[in-house]
């Protein structure tokens, strides 16, 4: 069968749409959805979400500001942290103190499902985890949670080729985007074999993201931030990568891995250069492609996407 990326848009569109069918083919009334969440913390919640985009109910754990209930009228700007390869949503209050940091911080923060890769994405398969992220979260945070339109994006690994392909895809959808390890050039030597190999270890067809990176080039363009780049005119950015050699915590493969990503993130960071488009970024010496490195980095990220978002540092 073909592969169209305008089929992609008109699928993703006609899914969003029929969001609210679905909920009430579930029978699910907004007080409904609200008792349907699940208290994992004093602020956190894990929410089902009735995805037409995914084809079946899709979870998103939020973290509610310390006065959520007490003022019943506000609305809040939304963070959205995005988990990387071979995790999922819970990966960013396991892994690091985002519960404690964002305390007395008035914002919403959520982390949604992006499927076993942690890739979110229009699949060829047919799941759209794009379309669950950018338009169906965003519609449930709006009408059951007063999130406000302001939102940011930050992710690590493959969520941070989502940050950055979300932002580039959907020009003035985020207020700020933040990639640590990001697969920022789909393209880039050596990047289709890895991005296969995500796909493989989940035991997933070959070729069901893009299709095949020679013969569906033109999809693999479509879907690579760096190609999509001028889409973050305007949108203030921050990069992080390590080099990967030799210096960091002494596990090999997180480095070989994170020396991998160093091409593709230089060729994203350099065809911003080319484009007039600014971008913070922090390219250091050693790192691995882990927590002990992306939690430092959330952190110097945090003053931009605390100005996006309108709050205090």
């Amino acid at each position: 069968m073909p592969y169209s990326t305008a089929g992609i848009s008109r699928r993703s569109v006609t899914r969003a749409a029929a969001v609210t069918g679905l909920a009430a083919l579930f029978g699910l009334s907004a007080a409904g959805r609200a008792r349907a969440a699940t208290h994992v913390g004093a602020r956190t919640f894990d929410v089902p979400v009735a995805s037409v985009a995914l084809g079946r109910s899709a979870t998103v754990r939020l973290i509610l500001p310390s006065g959520f209930d007490a003022q019943p009228g506000r609305t809040y700007p939304v963070l959205y942290l995005l988990h990387g390869a071979h995790d999922d949503y819970t990966s960013w209050t396991r892994e690091t103190d985002i519960e404690s940091f964002t305390a007395g911080r008035d914002l919403i923060v959520a982390m949604p499902e992006a499927g076993p890769t942690g890739i979110p994405t229009a699949w060829r398969s047919g799941a759209d985890y794009e379309a669950f992220q950018v338009q169906e979260v965003p519609a449930l945070l709006a009408r059951d949670y007063r999130a406000s339109g302001v939102r940011a994006v930050a992710g690590v690994s493959t969520g941070g080729y989502g940050a950055m392909a979300h932002a580039a895809r959907h020009p003035g959808a985020f207020a700020a985007a933040a990639s640590y390890s990001g697969i920022l050039d789909t393209t880039a030597v050596g990047v289709p074999a890895l991005v296969d190999a995500i796909v493989a270890r989940e035991n997933l067809a070959p070729h069901s993201l893009w299709g095949s990176p020679v013969l569906d080039l033109l999809v693999w363009h479509d879907f690579n931030p760096r190609a999509r780049a001028t889409g973050l005119r305007g949108t203030p950015l921050y990069v992080s990568s390590g080099s990967g050699v030799a210096g960091g915590l002494g596990d090999w493969l997180p480095e070989a891995l994170e020396s991998l990503l160093w091409p593709s993130a230089h060729r994203f960071t350099d065809t911003l250069a080319l484009l007039g488009i600014p971008v913070t970024t922090h390219y250091y010496a050693g790192g691995g492609h882990n927590w002990a490195y992306w939690k430092g980095e959330f952190a110097a990220s945090w003053p931009m996407l605390a100005g996006a978002l309108g709050l205090p540092e």
